[in-house]
């Protein structure tokens, strides 16, 4: 992929953020705290979902594929952060930059798709409740998932090649703590304005695309649910959703804050916060907002403590 580039430079040298060392040496524990609570929270949901049959619904299914992505989105950015808040010069080769790039992309978008997926799982088991178990089997829930994650896989896929190719020449310092699309298309020499525009029109059509159907499929379930007669049947109708809602809210604020926008410009500390929130705190707080508000997670999860407690 990296053949075709005429780049004279070799690695690139990450802004970070620019803190006191006492403030770095805090940011460092944070950060790592955070990560090792994020992968810990994650495993936990796939764990719980993949061996207790009742939880082999297809909202568990898809909650453990978001999960999944979750620890893949910390992993592609945190541990090389927190090794550059040890070292003065943050330097990434280009071929890691790319490819860390791409992930993001990759998962992001993964993600993008399967909130989606959600959403409409949500819709099918409040409007049409009889057709519910057909159209939502095990074997379609899985060929759904999939496609999800070719989907992400391809759509940024032609962007990212035509971005290796182009030529850096200089300056080679990303004013970020990763290698995100904004600051990395700042970087190239010459003519970038199509690889700007193949990146744009992938990620805001996939993004404003979902986002839609997102918000087509709450209005259908909104109408459905205030049509329900009982005020009990309207509270579990939406108690199910309620979780899904905020995670569609927290992703797509600052996914289009950060990626739905037209021309690149230079990356202020706003972006930076609004960077950390989409990397590092939403995949954080997934696994508390669906665990939380979940009565048969809560369930499973004191089933696993009292067999635990009855082992020893």
């Amino acid at each position: 992929m990296l053949s075709k580039n005429q780049s004279s430079i070799h690695e690139f040298i990450l802004g970070g953020f620019s803190n006191p060392p006492g403030v770095q040496n805090f940011l460092l524990t944070l950060f790592l705290l955070v990560y090792v609570l994020t992968i810990a929270g994650n495993i936990m949901i796939i764990s719980i979902v993949q061996f207790h049959q009742q939880l082999h619904t297809p909202m568990y299914l898809f909650l453990s594929h978001l999960a999944l992505i979750e620890i893949g989105h910390m992993t592609n950015t945190i541990p090389k952060m927190l090794v550059d808040f040890l070292k003065e010069n943050k330097v990434i080769s280009t071929v890691g930059c790319f490819t860390q790039l791409y992930f993001n992309l990759f998962l992001g978008l993964t993600e993008n798709f399967l909130l989606v997926l959600m959403a409409y799982d949500r819709y099918l088991a409040i409007c049409k409740p009889l057709n519910y178990t057909t159209l939502m089997n095990t074997r379609v829930c899985r060929y759904f998932a999939l496609g999800c994650w070719v989907g992400g896989l391809l759509t940024p896929l032609f962007p990212v090649i035509m971005l290796c190719r182009l030529n850096f020449c200089g300056p080679n310092r990303i004013n970020h703590f990763f290698c995100d699309l904004a600051p990395v298309l700042t970087l190239p020499c010459g003519n970038k304005s199509f690889t700007e525009l193949s990146f744009f029109m992938c990620i805001s059509s996939a993004v404003l695309g979902c986002f839609s159907l997102i918000v087509v499929s709450y209005i259908n379930i909104i109408v459905a649910i205030t049509r329900m007669p009982s005020a009990g049947g309207r509270h579990k109708a939406f108690s199910t959703c309620s979780a899904h809602l905020i995670v569609v809210s927290i992703y797509y604020g600052s996914v289009m804050y950060m990626y739905v926008r037209p021309s690149v410009r230079d990356i202020r500390d706003s972006d930076k916060v609004v960077s950390v929130f989409y990397c590092v705190v939403t995949p954080f707080l997934n696994p508390f907002i669906y665990s939380l508000r979940n009565n048969k997670v809560h369930e499973v999860f004191k089933l696993m403590i009292y067999k635990k407690k009855a082992i020893i």
